[in-house]
């Protein structure tokens, strides 16, 4: 059995709050990777590189997942490379660790919702 998310239509607050928790969530992972990767780094440049997937996630939420992370990806990728101003297999390091660490915390929020519905009222 294949679970497959149907996105309903939104409203343009729905949609900019979406863009914003995104945006948000995609900034600190790539804060917390850059950091890792790269040693001390100021954040103000992980809230850049924040803006490129969630405007990717929020622009390509109809189509396959797939395809939503490989663009992601590449968006990340050319975000961590100009913002940070790193070599390519540096850039590709942070990318990696960006999307592990953002995945981290995406399955934890999801697990922690799905253990809070099946709690008693």
């Amino acid at each position: 059995m294949v679970l497959q998310v149907q996105p309903a239509p939104g409203t343009l607050g729905q949609y900019v709050g979406t863009l914003v928790g995104g945006w948000l969530l995609f900034a600190f992972t790539a804060h917390v990777a850059a950091t890792y990767i790269l040693g001390e780094v100021p954040w103000k440049r992980a809230l850049l590189v924040g803006v490129a997937p969630a405007v990717v996630t929020v622009a390509l939420v109809r189509y396959n997942p797939a395809v939503i992370i490989a663009v992601s990806l590449a968006a990340d990728f050319a975000a961590v490379h100009a913002v940070y101003r790193v070599k390519y297999r540096t850039a590709a390091l942070v990318v990696v660790m960006h999307y592990v660490v953002s995945l981290a915390l995406v399955v934890l929020a999801a697990n922690l919702l799905a253990l809070l519905s099946t709690a008693p009222a």
